[in-house]
């Protein structure tokens, strides 16, 4: 159809004539209310962005010293983090002498990392970064998520009969 015919039939229609695909040959136009389109798509892109779930990158701190008790703590705090859908960064900070021994954080991060396996795995590894050492937990998907180590199976007696809890 001829350009201006379209345009005078959008016209006599109180609509718009637009250009859909101008790349074709002969170009591609459709007759339609452009305004109204407008406004469609951008509640169309505002409803996606209402659905889509932002990942946080929450943090964790210990010191080499950190004892065993506080390390229970900070496990909890992580575990909350990863239930909420947060990824968590595990820290942990050296001061003075601390850094000749980084073994004792890389034991830390391991056993907060094995107290919480059931519900995040590991994205980056135990890594030196200056004074500080780091490793980045993520949540795992809702499928692959295993039972947490408390509820293992009940053992067994000598005589073969489960234990009583």
């Amino acid at each position: 159809m001829d350009t201006y015919e379209a345009k005078k039939i959008a016209q006599a229609k109180g609509f718009d004539l637009v250009e859909v695909n101008p790349k074709a040959r002969p170009p591609v136009c459709k007759i339609m209310d452009f305004g109204r389109f407008k406004y469609e798509e951008k509640k169309q892109k505002n409803e996606a962005k209402k659905r889509q779930k932002l990942v946080e990158l929450k943090e964790v701190k210990l010191r080499p010293k950190t004892d065993d008790h506080d390390i229970d703590f900070k496990v909890k705090h992580v575990r909350r983090f990863i239930e909420d859908g947060n990824k968590v960064k595990i820290t942990v900070r050296f001061r003075g002498r601390e850094i000749t021994h980084p073994e004792t954080a890389e034991r830390q991060i391991l056993v907060i990392l094995d107290e919480v396996d059931d519900i995040g795995q590991l994205e980056q590894s135990p890594r030196m970064e200056g004074r500080t050492m780091t490793a980045i937990v993520a949540p795992r998907p809702r499928q692959q998520q295993r039972p947490p180590k408390s509820e293992a199976e009940p053992k067994a007696d000598d005589e073969g009969e489960p234990a009583e809890a």
